[in-house]
């Protein structure tokens, strides 16, 4: 006899509730803005609205005297960014011959639970791609941080020059509070021809950059393409230091690096971006060619119109980028509350000898402020000149 549809149902929602927690865990981005208190559940609406952190509410008035007449002009330090959700359903699927070949429940409760953690396993994979690199077609109205996307959060231009709408909130107005940090390491640092050094230093300036003009918190998670990771490890030699024990196992066991009390991890969807001048189109292919992981550099030479030194035009902007500082207090998760990765009842598919569940999820990642971020680029460019 078949396992029966509610039995099955309510075994995985438990499982399910056990995943979704491991998902978190092993997105070092979603732990930590958990451990914050900042996955917010929502009562729905349209869009997600949340609030963004643009100045200082008050003046302060010091008092010698006592006599002193303090000043009550109160500025607006918050403004309203919204975002449209990122709905998506996920099924789990069961065919009468798995059933029938399966025999017992639990058999069919374990093929079920193979199925659910596959499906837990793409949305990770899909999340971190589209929310670093803007790479997921199954998940393109997550919100991304990069600047190659029109609607990336992080622009490759200097601090207060950038341009765009993050949350409908125009960049350019608010210079100071709603822009990311930047650094392109070539043209911080022209003279420097050690890559290593020249990571530091660049890495200490964001580092630096970001914590003066965060509103609270700072930076404590760093993500870096595979090759500025291994320069750094590489770099650290006997200085190295990883993450303590107990932190190794809040983070799902994965081995971290540290810098400035922030973790640093490697993101595989990082340092492979690539502009095509020609055609303004991006190409992971042509960023694979560009940044050899034998070891070659990327040589961008003005005559050949490949590379802008200050990032001004990022239509034909050349290059990669190989780290993300990014400031977790700074940033929410909002899930509809009737859609926080809800599983429904197992319903036969029509037409099918099967039957699915579905996993329906109506979610968005939101930030309060800009400026507590940064962006690190070129870190194995030279400028050819």
């Amino acid at each position: 006899m078949a396992i029966q549809p509610d039995i099955l149902a309510s075994t995985l929602r438990i499982l399910k509730d056990r995943e979704v927690d491991n998902t978190f865990k092993n997105i070092p981005l979603l732990d930590a803005i958990r451990s914050h208190g900042a996955v917010i559940e929502s009562d729905g609406g349209s869009k997600v609205n949340c609030p963004a952190i643009m100045t200082e509410h008050s003046m302060i008035t010091q008092l010698s005297s006592g006599y002193e007449s303090v000043n009550l002009a109160v500025k607006d330090p918050l403004r309203q960014t919204e975002y449209n959700w990122c709905d998506f359903v996920a099924p789990v699927v069961i065919t009468e011959k798995e059933q029938l070949t399966n025999k017992g429940d639990r058999a069919v409760i374990n093929i079920a639970e193979a199925r659910l953690k596959s499906v837990m396993g793409m949305l990770q994979r899909e999340f971190c791609k589209q929310v670093v690199n803007n790479e997921s077609t199954v998940l393109s109205e997550l919100q991304t941080l990069s600047p190659f996307s029109s609607t990336g959060w992080f622009g490759c231009q200097p601090f207060g020059s950038q341009t765009g709408l993050v949350g409908n909130l125009n960049k350019a107005v608010y210079t100071e509070t709603f822009q990311n940090q930047y650094i392109d390491c070539p043209s911080a640092f022209p003279d420097e021809t050690d890559h290593a050094v020249r990571l530091f230093r660049a890495m200490s300036k964001l580092y630096i950059d970001s914590q003066v003009y965060a509103p609270e918190g700072e930076v404590d998670i760093i993500l870096m393409s595979p090759r500025c990771y291994e320069l750094y490890k590489n770099s650290l030699f006997a200085q190295e230091r990883y993450t303590s024990i107990q932190e190794q196992r809040d983070m799902a066991g994965k081995l971290g690096l540290m810098f400035n009390g922030a973790k640093v991890y490697v993101d595989p969807n990082l340092g492979a971006k690539f502009t095509d001048s020609s055609s303004g189109n991006t190409s992971p292919e042509l960023a694979v060619a560009a940044q050899d992981m034998n070891g070659s550099d990327i040589e961008f030479g003005s005559s050949a119109n490949k590379y802008s030194t200050d990032g001004s035009d990022v239509e034909n902007f050349h290059g990669t980028i190989d780290a993300m500082f990014l400031n977790s207090k700074l940033m929410s998760l909002y899930f509809d509350r009737d859609a926080y990765f809800e599983m429904g009842e197992f319903e036969r598919i029509s037409g099918y000898a099967a039957m699915a569940a579905n996993i329906m999820t109506r979610t968005q990642l939101a930030t309060a402020n800009l400026s507590g971020h940064g962006i690190l680029v070129n870190a194995f460019a030279t400028i050819n000149s």
